[in-house]
């Protein structure tokens, strides 16, 4: 009589744990898919007023940025100010390729006549944060190396004005540009001679452990929803942090006081149906407090982004104007 005994090798097919917007799946065995489709798939509205170009920032990590120009400008007009745009994402999606970024960068250039620089940054859960803040340093000191170049892009450099500089950003973009603020300090002193006149937080993605009012009594069919404002943070933060990581929350218990930190002057703009509009508006309120220079507008009744998703609409127009405002108020 003999004993044999039979090994029965189970394999567990991976299963998808977290999708976001249809082009971020993730599985259980930690495998990643990105669709090279965007989310925002509306055509493209390039009449030809505005022309542009893709460069490489990064090698390191392969970035690439999107400049736009006015296609009238030339070396012998007068040099226009320069307005990062920084895609919105939830640090996890977004690109400067995507239509729905292209078509306000666009609309950027004409209307503001402005350089318009659009950057990548590296995406979570691949790279967590901080890598998307060093990333858009990593854009601005690319800038700071044009400026002084003994062998200029005369693209670039014929047109663009490099004291005049304003550093926007819409949703993970409008979190990136207020952690540049609190990094750079006013003035910019170490992108010398590139100057920051000021910055456009455009609904900046802002998080904490503890719920805001509007978090949990707005809208549950808002575009940005409770469950997808979780899901991107527990992808993009690092492992083991909490919502309360000082680049997400400004004021959380760990997070440095900016009370004392020198800014240059901030514009924050929230929809007045987006969950994320408590946090902007204590952002700004206790910015005021504390002496700094900043203005809170808030659109009534207009989600999260609603400026790139509908950028033809009313609120986009005057969107537009504010902006062209501010950036007059501060380019002297």
């Amino acid at each position: 009589m003999s004993n044999s005994t039979t090994t029965t090798t189970t394999t567990t097919t991976p299963y998808e744990v977290d999708e976001c917007r249809g082009v971020l799946r993730v599985y259980s065995d930690g495998s990643i898919i990105r669709s090279t489709q965007p989310s925002f798939n509306v055509p493209i509205g390039d009449d030809g007023s505005v022309v542009w170009k893709d460069l490489l920032f990064d090698p390191l990590n392969d970035l690439h940025l999107r400049l736009y120009k006015p296609a009238s400008a030339s070396a012998s007009s007068t040099k226009l100010p320069i307005f990062y745009y920084i895609h919105g994402g939830g640090f996890c999606i977004g690109s400067r390729t995507w239509p729905n970024c292209q078509n306000y960068c666009l609309r950027l250039a004409a209307e503001l006549q402005a350089i318009v620089v659009a950057p990548d940054y590296r995406l979570a859960p691949e790279h967590r944060l901080p890598a998307a803040i060093e990333d858009g340093f990593t854009a601005l000191k690319w800038l700071q190396a044009q400026a002084v170049s003994e062998n200029p892009d005369t693209w670039l450099n014929d047109v663009a004005d490099f004291g005049r500089v304003f550093i926007s950003g819409d949703s993970a973009g409008g979190n990136m540009a207020h952690n540049l603020a609190v990094r750079l300090g006013c003035g910019s002193v170490e992108l010398m001679p590139v100057q920051v006149r000021g910055y456009v937080l455009l609904a900046p993605f802002f998080g904490g452990t503890v719920r805001t009012r509007f978090e949990a009594e707005g809208p549950k069919e808002a575009f940005l929803n409770l469950e997808l404002i979780d899901r991107f943070w527990r992808l993009s933060i690092p492992i083991g942090d909490t919502t309360d990581h000082p680049l997400v929350n400004p004021f959380g218990p760990a997070s440095p006081s900016i009370e004392l930190v020198a800014l240059d002057p901030i514009l924050v703009v929230v929809g007045g149906s987006d969950l994320l509009k408590d946090r902007a508006e204590d952002y700004a309120k206790r910015l005021k407090e504390w002496g700094k220079k900043i203005e809170y507008i808030e659109f009534e009744g207009k989600q999260h982004g609603f400026f790139t998703i509908d950028p033809r609409s009313e609120a986009s127009d005057e969107l537009m104007r504010v902006i062209k405002r501010f950036m007059s108020e501060y380019s002297n």
